[in-house]
């Protein structure tokens, strides 16, 4: 596969969490052309080629704020 995705595509898929730069699962699976379980999948069965702090999880708490950001975030662009 030789498509190029620009730096703006990319740059939109980081966000801040935990006062650390991540990109999600399903973010990363779209990039790299694979489902995000396969994905996981492969994190998973090769833990040991990743740093420690490679992956992490959600709390529920922090999902909640997650989206709620997002969607002021999407109201804030279709309001402009």
């Amino acid at each position: 596969m030789s498509d190029i995705v620009s730096v703006e595509i990319i740059a939109g898929k980081i966000h801040l969490i935990r006062g650390t730069k991540v990109m999600l699962d399903r973010d990363l699976a779209t990039l790299y052309g694979v489902e995000t379980k396969r994905l996981k999948e492969q994190v998973r069965r090769n833990i040991e080629r990743f740093p420690e702090d490679f992956m992490v999880e959600l709390t529920k708490e922090e999902l909640k704020n997650w989206r709620s950001q997002i969607a002021t975030s999407n109201q804030d662009m279709m309001n402009s």
